[in-house]
């Protein structure tokens, strides 16, 4: 049997090893589709995917995303392990996401792990945040706006599960945290929203002004304006 200390360390080094997994990269190298970092933002997350990919792919992607940052957050629960570990284990798996150590330190935003480690500390959180996010790319067209809005909301709702005892305050730090490395990696997104230059999401378009010429991009998907 390992000391503590070591199984520890190893849950979290090897948290940032899964999230590092460049889902959408592996994705399409398995089906044959183009590769996310070749067409709209270069990120390898959902949204890109989809530009690449098409819809069906991209929700592979999604939630493969949400199962890498679940899974490290579940092995620290099931374990019995301190609460700092869940919590590094889960934003471990976030900046892994975000800086992934396969993709010299590129990857996606990070919001799709976050998501998977919530469902793990929260489950009720999530679905109670998700309008927000889906509510605000409906209205605005911006899915930037709507991670950054969602993530956000995500954080504040989290406050009356642990004051309600539902959840220990070690969990609150990890969804601070959270947030705070999906809006960091973000900030290429907020820079263009304030200058209002941020790309729009259109998926009711029929596909004729495609993020970037590459083969495959995705049909019925038209965006607008700089790189998002």
């Amino acid at each position: 049997m390992l000391p503590q200390p070591i199984v520890d360390v190893a849950l979290v080094v090897g948290a940032y090893l899964i999230g590092s997994l460049p889902m959408g990269v592996v994705v399409a190298r398995l089906t044959g589709a183009p590769d996310p970092r070749t067409v709209g933002s270069g990120r390898t997350g959902g949204t890109n995917a989809l530009r690449a990919m098409g819809f069906r792919r991209a929700l592979l992607v999604g939630f493969l995303d949400i199962g890498k940052g679940a899974l490290p957050v579940l092995l620290a629960t099931l374990l019995g392990t301190p609460p700092w570990v869940r919590v590094a284990a889960g934003l471990a798996t976030v900046l892994g996401a975000w800086k992934s150590v396969f993709l010299r330190f590129h990857g996606g935003r990070g919001v799709a792990s976050g998501i998977g480690a919530m469902v793990v500390v929260q489950p009720l959180l999530v679905p109670i945040a998700a309008p927000i996010f889906f509510g605000v790319i409906w209205l605005t067209r911006y899915v930037s706006l709507g991670s950054l809005a969602g993530t956000a909301a995500g954080g504040l709702l989290f406050i009356p599960f642990v004051l309600a005892g539902l959840n220990p305050p070690a969990d609150l730090v990890l969804a601070g945290l959270g947030v705070a490395v999906v809006w960091l990696a973000h900030a290429d997104n907020i820079t263009r929203l304030l200058r209002g230059e941020e790309r729009k999401f259109d998926l009711s378009a029929r596909g004729d002004e495609p993020a970037v010429s590459a083969p495959g991009a995705t049909a019925g998907v038209r965006e607008r304006g700089p790189r998002s």
